[in-house]
This record gives C-alpha cells, sequence and structure tokens, in this order.
C-alpha cells in the first residue's frame, strides 16, 4: 500500500465520521454506501448498516462528552476504506470524487465596503447609527 493510498483511506475516513454528526450526513451515507456498492456489492448493505451504527455511537459520544469515541470510530473507519482502497485501488478516483462533492467550498472573502457615518444633534435630539443591523428598544 502506497502513501497515497494510505492518506486517502485517512482524509475519508476522517471526512466520513466529522460528515455524521452535521447537515451533509445523507449525502455523505450515500456516497460511500454507492462506492460499496459499486465495487463490492455484497458488502454495500452491512456498510450502511454499519455507518448507521457509527453515526449513533458517535452523536452519544458527544452528547455525553466522550472525546475518546470519535478518534477510536475515525480510525475504525480509515481501516475500512484503507482495506476496499487495498483491494480494490481503482475505487481511488471515485473516492476522491465523493469526498471533494462533500467537502465545503471555501467561503469567499466578504466584499469590503466603506461605511462612513455622520450626526450632529442639538438639544435634547437623538442619533442611533448603524453600519449593519441595529435594534433598538426604548421604554
Amino acid at each position: 500500500m502506497g502513501p497515497e493510498i494510505a492518506e486517502l483511506a485517512r482524509t475519508a475516513g476522517t471526512t466520513m465520521v466529522t460528515l455524521m454528526a452535521g447537515q451533509a450526513w445523507e449525502s455523505a451515507r450515500e456516497g460511500l454506501v454507492s462506492l460499496w456498492q459499486r465495487f463490492q456489492p455484497d458488502r454495500a448493505e452491512a456498510v450502511g448498516g454499519e455507518l448507521e451504527a457509527t453515526r449513533e455511537d458517535l452523536l452519544l459520544a458527544h452528547r455525553t462528552g466522550d472525546a475518546d469515541t470519535e478518534s477510536e470510530l475515525t480510525a475504525e473507519w480509515q481501516a475500512r476504506v484503507r482495506r476496499l482502497l487495498v483491494a480494490r485501488p481503482e475505487v481511488a478516483d471515485e473516492l476522491r470524487r465523493i469526498l471533494a462533492e462533500l467537502s465545503p467550498q471555501p467561503a469567499q472573502a466578504p466584499s469590503v465596503v466603506e461605511v462612513r457615518l455622520r450626526a450632529e444633534v442639538s438639544g435634547s435630539g437623538r442619533v442611533y447609527q448603524a453600519g449593519r443591523d441595529q435594534h433598538i428598544t426604548e421604554r
């Protein structure tokens, strides 16, 4: 097994476990199960169940503050993906494509807007200024 395969397996395992607790979970699960479906169809259903079980373990660990479990689950999925890549090296390109689809795109730098505010008040007047949202509650 080459270092590229090992790194791809580490990235895939880490990405999958990270996404299990987020909104992209369904897409991540579908992507990984489809990968097994294409390259090891006899294992695809079991992998889907194992992903669900891992997700339940991860969510429980998050609720109870168990930091070690996430590391263990990540290592477990890294090993599973590595074994798949060793058995079927042609999986690598498809796995890279799935990971690219799941990885969030870097946010574009916000455009800079210059705001200049100037106010003059006399007497008992009031001025409220904001360069963005402002909520005022007077009683």
